[in-house]
């Protein structure tokens, strides 16, 4: 049985979107986000995967590349004891409140 992130094989009649674009700004901090923590051992590439792909299926079609990587590094946080959800949604009401 397959999961909402195997998509291999399956028809579609959706064009795949092979347009450059430019990255948001959160989304470079995500990146580099994931970077850092792979780097300090904190994460690592396979517990990203499984993150993203634990992801239920309405929320894993609903969000986008980086919005899966941000949700997955959200999990990962609090499953290790680092942040708690509530200290999540603080620091990004907080990072909102000063970049808008």
């Amino acid at each position: 049985m397959t999961r909402a992130h195997d998509m291999g094989g399956q028809p579609s009649e959706e064009p795949i979107d092979r347009s450059e674009r430019e990255m948001a700004d959160w989304e470079r901090l995500t990146n580099a986000l994931v970077g850092v923590l792979r780097h300090r051992g904190v994460v690592n590439v396979d517990e990203l995967r499984r993150g993203i792909e634990t992801m239920a299926p309405g929320e894993y079609e609903a969000c986008g590349y980086y919005e899966r990587w941000a949700a997955s590094l959200e999990t990962l946080l609090v499953e290790k004891g680092l942040l708690t959800p509530a200290e999540i949604d603080a620091r990004a009401a907080e990072v909102k409140r000063r970049w808008g």
